[in-house]
């Protein structure tokens, strides 16, 4: 297993971090130095989908992961708010669905497109005083955590059985919950709302992979979004030393971002003989380096 970003499918039960686990276990299986093993985004255990597992020097680019688009299907159940906002939770409110129309929830979903203030769910990974707000949670103790400014980019409905349920596909930057969102539209609603099922279907430009396959991507494919410049061995060499190179002629993304997507901000990749070995940030009319990555992905 070399170096790089790997997706694999998560199945609906098993967490992020047995998933990695896994990994963990099999690199650890091979003689020699260890090898660092991590997630690039969490999925909570109820839901599916999309999970890449950084390998290597590949977990120097968790980060740049977190400004890109994802997309998720959720299934949204009307009437019922939980306090995880998913179908393991507690009803902490029930409502009336009786007047839900289509129509109705084609007026709501524009009003959480674009920058919001979002308040993450109780059960969430985000840290209080170091520790997941899902351990405090999961004690009994009452967690309140502060609102964080997200992105949803676009969202609409697939489809509809009312009063009972609907299915939505959105795409978001990363730090957006999809439970927040339903349980803030059964709020605006006043019915209240949970999701019964979500699925990350994509991220970036990697689609989910079926179960059981593992896919690799390294040297061009690893953040295809950013803009990328080919290095001599010259170039290589002052980068060492801690000198700007001239920005010669940077090549654009692989990929692009949808349209009126927020820019992510990313490095520029360099690749010296077909691996990606530095990120680069442009200054002072240069390139200097940012990441190196002895060896290469």
């Amino acid at each position: 297993m070399t170096p790089g970003i790997y997706r694999v499918h998560k199945p609906v039960g098993s967490t992020s971090f047995s998933v990695v686990q896994s990994f963990l276990e099999e690199t650890r299986a091979r003689p020699g130095k260890r090898v660092p093993v991590c997630h690039g985004g969490t999925l909570d255990p109820f839901a599916e989908g999309l999970l890449l597992v950084l390998v290597g020097g590949a977990t120097r680019l968790f980060e740049l992961l977190h400004a890109v688009p994802k997309t998720y299907e959720a299934e949204v159940i009307w009437g019922r708010e939980t306090d995880t906002g998913d179908l393991h939770g507690r009803a902490v409110h029930e409502g009336d669905t009786s007047t839900l129309t289509p129509e109705a929830l084609d007026a709501v979903l524009p009003r959480f497109v674009g920058w919001q203030e979002q308040v993450p769910p109780a059960t969430s990974a985000k840290k209080i005083d170091g520790e997941p707000a899902y351990r405090k949670a999961h004690r009994g103790e009452v967690v309140e955590l502060p609102p964080s400014r997200v992105y949803l980019h676009q969202a609409r409905w697939l489809s509809h059985a009312l009063p009972h349920s609907s299915r939505l596909l959105l795409t978001c930057r990363g730090g957006y919950y999809v439970r927040s969102l339903a349980r803030d539209m059964g709020r605006m609603l006043g019915c209240g709302a949970h999701l019964s099922a979500l699925k990350r279907t994509a991220i970036g430009p990697w689609e989910d992979p079926p179960p059981g396959q593992r896919l690799g991507a390294h040297g061009r494919e690893l953040l295809p979004w950013s803009r990328a410049r080919l290095l001599t061995d010259h170039d290589v060499g002052e980068l060492r030393r801690e000198r700007g190179i001239p920005l010669g002629a940077i090549q654009p993304p692989d990929w692009k971002l949808p349209a009126g997507f927020p820019d992510p901000e990313a490095p520029v990749r360099g690749f010296h003989q077909g691996r990606l070995t530095f990120l680069l940030r442009e200054r002072d009319g240069a390139l200097w380096s940012e990441t190196e990555f002895r060896g290469g992905l």
